[in-house]
C-alpha cells in the first residue's frame, strides 16, 4: 500500500471513529477539517503549495463521494509563521469554524503554541509540517505524527557527513526558534557520539 493509500486510510479510520462520537466538526453530512499555514511570511511559497494539495485532495475525496457519505470542508487560515497568529487561527478554527481536526499545520513552534489549545477541545493535530519529537513527544492521544524527528535526522546524518567527507570541525547555521534548536541539539549530540 503506497503512503497517499496509507495515510487516506488512516484519516478515514479516525474520522469515522471519532464521527460516531458525536465529536465537534463532523454532522451527517460534512467534515470540518482546518489547516494553519504560511500564505504571507517567510515561506509563504512552501505554505501556499500545501494548502493547495490539500484542496485538490479534498476536492477529489468528495468526488469520490467524502468519507462516508459526509463531504470534507478544508479551512485554511494564514498564520504567516508566527507562533501568535497561529494561536489566534487555531483559536478562530475551533470556535467558529468549529473543525475536527487539524491537518497538515505547518511550522514547529507554531505547532507547539497551539497544540494545548486543540487538545483542550478533543481536536487531533493530524500529520503536522515538520518534524520536531514535539510531534509525538510526549504520547498524546491526539498526535498523529509523520516523519523521523529533526533530532534523529541530524543525530545520525551530521556524524556520518563529517565521517564520509573526512571533516574535522564542523559549524552549525540554524534558525533561532523551537526548529532551530532541535537541529542544533541533534547535530551537537551526533558529533559528541564520534567524539567531535
Amino acid at each position: 500500500m503506497d503512503l497517499k493509500l496509507t495515510l487516506a486510510a488512516s484519516a478515514l479510520g479516525l474520522a469515522f471513529s471519532m464521527a460516531h462520537a458525536q465529536q465537534q466538526g463532523v454532522s451527517k453530512n460534512e467534515i470540518v477539517i482546518g489547516t494553519i499555514q504560511d500564505l504571507s511570511g517567510p515561506i509563504a511559497g512552501y505554505g501556499k503549495q500545501a494548502r493547495n494539495g490539500m484542496l485538490l485532495r479534498v476536492d477529489e475525496a468528495n468526488e469520490q463521494g467524502g468519507i462516508y457519505e459526509r463531504k470534507l470542508k478544508l479551512v485554511v487560515e494564514d498564520s504567516a509563521y508566527d507562533p501568535k497568529k497561529a494561536i489566534l487561527a487555531a483559536q478562530k478554527l475551533i470556535s467558529q469554524d468549529r473543525i475536527f481536526m487539524l491537518v497538515g499545520h505547518i511550522g514547529t513552534a507554531q505547532n507547539n503554541a497551539v497544540m494545548p489549545i486543540l487538545f483542550e477541545h478533543d481536536i487531533v493535530n493530524y500529520l503536522p509540517l515538520t518534524a520536531s519529537k514535539d510531534m509525538y513527544e510526549p504520547h498524546h492521544k491526539l498526535k498523529y505524527a509523520l516523519f523521523s524527528s529533526y533530532y534523529d535526522q541530524m543525530r545520525l546524518a551530521v556524524p556520518r557527513l563529517a565521517k564520509d567527507k573526512g571533516i574535522g570541525k564542523v559549524c552549525a547555521i540554524y534558525q533561532d526558534d523551537d526548529f532551530g534548536a532541535e537541529v542544533l541539539k541533534g547535530a551537537e549530540d551526533g558529533l559528541k557520539s564520534i567524539g567531535k
